[in-house]
């Protein structure tokens, strides 16, 4: 048996190796006193820091740059050229970074690009703007976090800013005179800014560059001297979200060896702009929650608007106590526990509260059913006047009742015949929402269009598409069946359109059988036709403004039919022509209508001359992939005829096929007078439509005599084409964000 001695020996030695393995631990958590607290005039806060041992991990490392700067300044080890300016607790820093230029005098090409990259934070989307200075300025960004889609594009947005003369730009506004802004994407850590100078001749006095950059909205001042000022400067200010690592709040929890929110008193949180947790210091206290002993409690007593104490305040950890109110009497805290009421003054609350009793005892009755009516009915108003139920009554009521045959769908109708809106029922994505495929109790197959989330101008864009499609009755146009006006967000109820898109049929690699030239013609005079009707045709004029082969759907025989009537204007009769904010897709967009913002008729001829060039090359309206000088297809394809390449450019398997080659001749030739600059030397959809027709009938019947202006064919390679006045780079105005959108696999 061992001895006394001997098991105090042993239960000493193993209280001391516990102090040891104590003093180690903690001695791992806690950051060394060398390390650098400041680098200049900027504060390093845990668990950023320089040098070894001083940081996290890798990505909050600082390098204190001595070398070139007095007083030094910090940057990111990752990423050398973001110069830190400050760094907040909350998960943001404030940094300077570089931005795009283009100086017409000094270019060797026609745009200059940027191209910057975080490791891993990201630029934030509430505190930042893309924005660009200049009075002909064109400047477009693409996120390189998403990479190349599964279709091949890349999302991008960008916008436009003009200016004739000094005078008319406005101090402080950004509003699209000499400077504009758009919002960038969440989660945004590389990107590619691509900046060019529209027209350069004209404001070259007063606007020599063009710049583009990301700023923190809250710090650009923007005024007239910005325009011949901003070569000065090396650098613009920006906001970056951080956060630690990438896994949740949760899962970090579970591993508390790597778990960051060292300090006793703190907690974590998972943010909602960037992947990865935040900790903060738990309420009642302050510091840095990323340090063992980093958050202190808070003295609320020393502060008077911290506590609501009208007497005596005594501080405790993590609160603190009050002295009790009038009519109690005791040591209680803020929420009186401890507290006891005066005899007198509790006789008076129980008088008070038994007669308030009564009175309410009596009211209730009268009031309960009629509330729960009540309440039952506004929540049924809410809806419908959220999702425009007002102004579609008012837009029907003007047209006379035309909708009559549309049929309104409950919400439980359409959540049956989609599965619950289930994933695998997605069969395609736009710019103003989702489209699921559905069937209704009668096998009838639908296409649901799921708006996002309204603001007041998708409200107008649900409606709009509501008011026109009711205006049309045409086999080529997709059939509007009803909506639904009962769920949080508007529902379009579609006749469903099996075989995809014609850009899937055109552009998709995994496509194996090519289209013939007879097939394509059809779709082209057959689209013609359905926007001749839309101009010359319907009761009242429509334009459609967002033409592109994404919109044109093909049932199962290969029959076109135009979608998508979201961004179409009605134009009254007493019209021909309206000013409208920007908008349409990049690559399509009419050249005159981005300069002047007066939308025509021609804007239409315009984008569907691009499809008609799209039909024949089979190439993308814009290929970032290409280069420069193909990127814009329609630039592409008029200088290729100055240049007697037609042959050259039209896709393979109709240039093989050698009977086709006059017909192909005289559709370029339609296509370029579809694409000149000015909209008044445009022919009009309803003269391309039976242009169109006139080849498809002298194609099928080549005995009947049509007079044809073979002239024109006959001069078509070496006749001088229209110069194109603006950059193979396209974007909208006002800041209007266009997405190149996937291909939909089917239905709308």
């Amino acid at each position: 048996m061992a001895s006394k001695n001997d098991l105090a020996r042993t239960l000493c030695s193993t209280i001391v190796l516990m102090i040891v393995q104590w003093t180690t631990m903690v001695s791992c958590q806690t950051v060394s006193p060398e390390c650098p607290s400041m680098c200049g005039n900027v504060s390093i806060r845990y668990p950023f820091g320089v040098g070894d041992g001083c940081f996290l991990s890798s990505e909050f490392s600082i390098t204190c740059n001595t070398t070139h700067f007095d007083p030094p300044r910090p940057f990111l080890s990752t990423s050398t050229v973001t110069e830190v300016k400050n760094i907040s607790l909350d998960g943001e820093l404030w940094v300077d970074m570089p931005f795009g230029s283009y100086c017409p005098e000094n270019a060797t090409s026609n745009s200059t690009e940027l191209n910057v990259t975080l490791s891993a934070f990201s630029f934030s989307s509430t505190r930042n703007k893309f924005t660009a200075i200049g009075c002909s300025t064109l400047a477009l960004i693409t996120n390189q976090n998403e990479n190349i889609n599964n279709n091949g594009t890349i999302s991008s947005s960008g916008c436009f800013s003009t200016c004739n003369s000094i005078d008319s730009v406005i101090e402080g506004s950004c509003d699209g005179i000499g400077c504009c802004q758009t919002v960038i994407p969440k989660k945004l850590s590389s990107y590619i800014i691509a900046v060019t100078d529209v027209n350069s001749t004209a404001v070259e006095s007063f606007s020599k560059c063009s710049y583009a950059f990301i700023v923190e909205e809250k710090s650009l001042n923007f005024s007239k001297a910005d325009l011949a000022n901003m070569q000065n400067r090396t650098a613009v200010p920006a906001v970056v979200d951080w956060a630690i690592w990438n896994e949740t709040c949760d899962a970090a929890k579970r591993n508390p060896s790597s778990y960051a929110c060292k300090a006793a008193n703190s907690t974590c949180y998972d943010p909602e702009n960037i992947s990865g947790y935040r900790c903060n210091c738990s309420d009642g206290f302050q510091g840095n929650p990323y340090l063992p002993d980093g958050c202190e409690d808070i003295d609320e007593c020393k502060v008077p608007e911290n506590n609501p104490c009208s007497k005596d305040c005594r501080n405790i950890l993590g609160s603190y106590r009050c002295s009790c109110p009038v009519g109690f009497h005791g040591d209680g805290r803020r929420d009186g526990e401890g507290c006891s009421m005066k005899q007198s003054f509790l006789i008076s609350i129980i008088v008070g509260v038994g007669v308030g009793f009564v009175v309410m005892l009596f009211t209730s009755g009268f009031l309960y059913f009629g509330g729960k009516k009540r309440k039952l009915m506004r929540l049924k108003e809410k809806y419908f006047e959220l999702n425009g139920g007002l102004l579609l009554q008012q837009q029907l009521h003007q047209r006379d009742g035309s909708t009559n045959t549309m049929r309104i769908f409950t919400a439980e109708e359409l959540e049956k015949a989609t599965d619950s809106y289930a994933e695998n029922r997605i069969v395609g994505q736009g710019g103003y929402g989702t489209v699921y495929k559905g069937t209704l109790p009668d096998n009838t197959v639908i296409a649901i269009k799921k708006s996002k989330v309204m603001d007041q101008n998708q409200i107008e864009q649900f409606i709009n598409e509501v008011i026109v499609l009711s205006q049309i009755n045409h086999r080529n146009v997709v059939k509007l069946l009803g909506c639904c006006l009962e769920t949080e967000v508007p529902l379009l109820v579609y006749k469903f359109i099996s075989n995809g898109t014609l850009f899937h049929h055109i552009h998709d690699k995994g496509n194996d059988t090519k289209m013939p030239w007879e097939t394509r013609l059809r779709i082209a005079a057959e689209t013609a036709g359905v926007l001749s009707y839309l101009h010359s045709a319907a009761s009242v004029p429509i334009i459609h403004r967002d033409i592109k082969s994404t919109n044109i759907l093909l049932d199962e025989d290969c029959v076109a039919k135009v979608s998508d009537f979201g961004a179409s204007r009605l134009v009254p009769l007493d019209q021909a022509e309206m000013s409208t904010m920007v908008q349409g897709t990049l690559g399509y967009l009419d050249p005159e209508y981005l300069h002047t913002s007066t939308l025509t008729e021609k804007s239409d001829v315009y984008s569907f001359g691009v499809v008609l060039v799209e039909l024949m090359t089979g190439r993308k309206a814009l290929s970032f992939d290409k280069p420069e000088e193909e990127r814009c297809l329609a630039m592409y394809f008029v200088s290729s005829l100055k240049e007697d390449r037609l042959l050259q450019i039209i896709e393979e398997s109709i240039a093989r096929n050698d009977g086709d080659e006059e017909q192909v001749k005289e559709v370029a030739v339609l296509a370029k007078r579809c694409l000149r600059i000015k909209g008044e030397d445009r022919p009009t959809m309803k003269e391309v439509a039976m242009e169109l027709e006139g080849i498809r009938v002298m194609a099928n019947h080549p005995w009947v005599a049509i007079e044809l202006d073979t002239q024109e064919t006959q001069n078509l390679l070496g006749e001088a084409t229209d110069s194109v006045a603006y950059s193979n780079i396209t974007a909208t105005y006002d800041s209007m964000t266009t997405h190149v959108m996937p291909p939909l696999a089917g239905g709308r």
